[in-house]
């Protein structure tokens, strides 16, 4: 079962490891994402480069990401530490992609299909705190870390056996967000709708 998990988690890791900011990008004929922009490849660079419909797809396909991974886990009778492992090895892939240099995106979309496949109404609560953080201030970033920060609490209270596996995820991505909090404390993140050196 050891590993069957340790071939669940590396599986996880590579299909996260494809970048689809930079494969889409690359299809709506605007480049590498990250030489442009916030330089992140998220889908928040790639509305600002190639518009709201290559946006929709990376979006698409991040979430798609995580909640592959951890689905088929789920089916192939993964108990909930060993779902968990996988479900961070699929953000560690898009973070720190092979395919890419390791250099990779945030995480907070391919985190959320993780999540979908642990609960639809965990799912649920984390994009309705995502949407009314970014409708009520604009910044990106500061809705992914608010909802991250409320994602352990959800958890305990939909799907509790998964909480310390959703910790140790919201730490990882609160973690890529380090940046971003430096910006936000010092007022110079951008709001998604405006173009400028601002990550998701």
């Amino acid at each position: 079962m050891i590993s069957f998990t340790v071939m669940m988690m590396l599986a996880a890791y590579l299909l996260g490891s494809v970048s689809s900011a930079i494969v889409v990008s690359f299809l709506f004929g605007k480049g590498d994402p990250r030489r442009q922009g916030s330089g992140n490849p998220g889908a928040t660079n790639v509305l600002r480069i190639a518009g709201p419909v290559a946006a929709a797809l990376v979006l698409i396909f991040d979430v798609l990401k995580g909640t592959v991974g951890v689905y088929v886990a789920f089916l192939l009778g993964l108990g909930e530490l060993e779902l968990g492992l996988v479900a961070i090895c699929a953000c560690l892939g898009h973070m720190y992609p092979v395919f890419f240099g390791f250099s990779g995106g945030k995480g907070v979309a391919t985190a959320l299909g993780c999540l979908i496949s642990m609960g639809y109404s965990l799912a649920a609560y984390l994009f309705g705190t995502w949407l009314i953080v970014i409708l009520l201030c604009g910044y990106s970033s500061l809705a992914a870390i608010v909802t991250v920060s409320f994602a352990p609490l959800y958890t305990y209270l939909f799907k509790p056996e998964y909480t310390y596996a959703v910790i140790m995820l919201s730490v990882l991505i609160i973690f890529k967000h380090r940046a971003n909090i430096r910006r936000l404390y010092r007022g110079e993140e951008s709001k998604v709708w405006k173009k400028g050196k601002a990550n998701e």
